[in-house]
């Protein structure tokens, strides 16, 4: 209670201004630590592994232009093209707009600043884990910060929103798209290693979205409710929340317990439930993200 309370008070809230440059240096960061992933997995061993940078990767293959004009060449036409015709969402948030033109604009620039970076493995398949790794950091990064780095996202955008399909399945057209066309210049196996790097971008911005340290929700009904519940505030040293459940087989009204723990915390949530009611019935499931009072601050 004590730290909760000294927590609270060194809390100082962030100001409208310094939220705004921290969210940009978000983008700038995360939209460099692509750019440099690019430059050193992807682009010299091949890996077009879908959205604009893969696209870019193909023309360079195929008619040599340099990848960063490649990336502006589309990436700007579809940000213009996203302010016309996605308005609620792209022109309708001024912030948003101006983060994503951002990374828009500054991710090319970084990967033509950066383009004489030596390649850090010439193996396909570290390449496509590994750039594939640095790709999702880059974009969980900027997806933090409420942005995007622009490309084939907002087309995906424009798709959905003129014929009615899923925004993943319209990402999932337009990447497809880019690995088949991949298949044809490079060949199947390079294709393979596009769809690796996929994969491994996807799990990336995911785990840079929710966490790795994943916290477990246990759901508790006993009946010795209140000697639970105060035994989860003092011992575990936890918040409980109070539902209200019903008996499937009897309709009868039941109290049931929510409680969030840390992952260390789970044997003695258990020891002390165990120790009140024996016949307690306990579920315990992944949190993958908790947010709010002794767990992460968003």
């Amino acid at each position: 209670m004590m730290k909760a309370m000294k927590r609270r008070r060194d809390q100082q809230p962030v100001s409208p201004a310094g939220r705004i440059l921290f969210e940009f240096a978000h983008v700038l960061l995360g939209s460099a630590i692509v750019a440099i992933s690019f430059n050193i997995f992807l682009l010299p061993n091949r890996i077009a592994s879908g959205g604009v940078a893969g696209i870019s990767t193909l023309v360079e293959a195929t008619f040599g232009f340099e990848p960063a004009f490649t990336q502006w060449a589309f990436n700007i036409p579809l940000f213009i093209a996203g302010v016309l015709l996605l308005g609620g969402s792209i022109a309708g948030s001024l912030m948003y707009g101006l983060k994503t033109l951002t990374g828009t604009i500054f991710l090319p620039a970084v990967v033509l600043m950066t383009r004489h970076l030596e390649p850090a493995t010439m193996d396909p398949l570290l390449a496509a884990i590994f750039g594939g790794i640095g790709v999702g950091l880059g974009l969980g990064i900027v997806f933090r910060s409420h942005s995007s780095t622009g490309g084939t996202d907002l087309a995906a955008q424009i798709v959905n929103k003129y014929t009615g399909m899923s925004l993943g399945t319209c990402v999932f057209i337009m990447d497809g798209l880019v690995v088949t066309a991949a298949a044809v210049v490079f060949g199947f196996e390079f294709a393979l290693y596009a769809l690796i790097g996929l994969f491994a971008t996807g799990k990336t911005i995911d785990i840079v979205q929710t966490g790795i340290g994943y916290s477990k929700m246990a759901i508790i009904i006993s009946d010795y409710e209140e000697e639970v519940r105060q035994g989860l505030l003092t011992q575990v040293d936890r918040g409980v929340t109070k539902l209200v459940g019903y008996g499937g087989y009897t309709n009868h009204e039941r109290p049931v317990l929510m409680c969030v723990v840390g992952r260390n915390e789970v044997t003695k949530l258990k020891q002390t439930v165990q120790t009140i009611d024996p016949q307690a019935f306990v579920i315990v499931s992944h949190a993958s993200e908790v947010l709010g009072e002794g767990f992460n601050k968003e």
